[in-house]
């Protein structure tokens, strides 16, 4: 299967990225600090970036973490990272805009929930506020609709009129419905209100794989807006990497999406960084861009008793990230170079030459040598008890041969 073109959707500029347009598809991450804490979540904002995430979203969600926005920002940049920063609103977002103009300022981006933006006769004043606080800071807007904060309003009149047909459509049917025509409402009032196409980002997020897929390709063949993917409440651990990476892949294969979050619940203690990872790794595997040298290395089997060779693939793509950001404003290029790791002689030789550098280790009962090769050729044969050293040295005089300056 050939993955489709990219769909043209309409170009957001968020403060240095641009997001839809044919531009590459975006990484973006979310922080869990409380962002009253300036400290913390600056801190966060700057693993995430070094990371690779594109885009930080913060909680917005009182008035001290309003004002702590301006300070984060300006510490940010004076410690040179301009990673934009966007200001998820719920509930109180038209007020905290409107009395803190300098959180309003300083943010690259407002998200908007039209579930949550107000009830009954408020809903309709407070989104056209800040739509037009959107418009008089000449801010961007991504209108996010979430299944668990669905807007009622729009799921009652649809059920009213489902409850008329002669035969009526299931009830996940008339909730997909009211999900796309919520973010396709809120977006045309944002329009009347002033703000234009290039300023609106649309995202329709739910727990279910199938059922989001359904809704994307629903609103990708209904409108031209950029769209933002995610599967929202993906879970913990392996759950959410293969919830979200299933759901994001089959969109992404038929050219929809722009921008991209993979919404993992962080293990307790764990990096908040493991989502912007796996995004990546789930751009690269499936050929949309490339961010980082990739490791290839084999499962391991009864050939492979010793756990020698994961180790090292363990230490070589750990190396690799590290040496990134060095790297990418050195040598052009190098985020594409393919490294093998490999455990034994039945793929080892065949799957290192096919890499730009590879080496080959002895598995059990095999002779205790490693030979390493390089564009197919091999140059070296390892032994003894430095092979791990020896071949990071390898591949660091591979990278200073082969990829040019910038």
């Amino acid at each position: 299967m050939t993955i489709s073109p990219r769909k043209k959707t309409q170009q957001v500029l968020v403060g240095n990225i641009k997001v839809g347009g044919g531009a590459p598809i975006v990484v973006q991450s979310m922080t869990n600090t409380d962002t009253a804490d300036i400290a913390g979540t600056v801190q966060q904002i700057m693993e995430l970036s070094q990371a690779g995430s594109e885009l930080v979203r913060i909680t917005v969600n009182t008035e001290e973490a309003a004002k702590a926005v301006p300070d984060i920002k300006n510490q940010l940049l004076q410690k040179g990272f301009d990673t934009p920063i966007v200001g998820d609103f719920h509930f109180n977002g038209h007020k905290l805009l409107e009395k803190y103009s300098d959180c309003a300022q300083a943010l690259d981006k407002f998200r908007i929930n039209p579930g949550n933006v107000g009830r009954g006769k408020n809903r309709d004043p407070q989104f056209q506020h800040m739509i037009e606080l959107a418009c008089r800071y000449d801010k961007p807007v991504r209108i996010g609709v979430n299944g668990g904060s669905l807007d009622q309003s729009v799921l009652t009149r649809l059920l009213d009129e489902n409850r008329k047909k002669a035969q009526p459509d299931e009830l996940n049917v008339v909730t997909r419905e009211a999900i796309v025509l919520s973010a396709l409402e809120s977006a045309a009032k944002a329009q009347e209100y002033g703000l234009g196409k290039d300023k609106i980002i649309l995202s329709c997020k739910i727990s279910n794989v199938q059922e989001l897929i359904n809704i994307y390709e629903d609103l990708s063949k209904r409108c031209d807006y950029a769209l933002h993917l995610g599967l929202t409440e993906a879970g913990m651990g392996s759950k959410g990497i293969v919830s979200s990476s299933a759901a994001l892949a089959v969109l992404m294969q038929q050219g929809i999406g722009d921008t991209i979050r993979i919404s993992l619940t962080p293990e307790p203690g764990a990096a908040r960084t493991k989502e912007v990872i796996v995004a990546q790794e789930l751009l690269q595997s499936m050929g949309f861009r490339s961010f980082t040298p990739m490791v290839i290395a084999c499962p391991g089997c009864g050939r492979t008793t010793s756990d020698y060779f994961q180790k090292l693939a363990q230490e070589i793509q750990a190396f690799l990230r590290q040496q990134m950001p060095i790297w990418k404003t050195k040598y052009k290029g190098v985020e594409e170079m393919e490294v093998a790791v490999m455990g034994c002689v039945v793929n080892g030789p065949g799957e290192s030459k096919n890499a730009n550098i590879g080496i080959s280790l002895p598995g059990t009962g095999e002779s205790p040598v490693a030979p390493v090769y390089e564009d197919g050729v091999k140059t070296v044969t390892l032994k003894g008890d430095h092979i791990a050293e020896e071949f990071h040295e390898l591949v660091k005089k591979y990278v200073d041969s082969h990829y040019s300056a910038h």
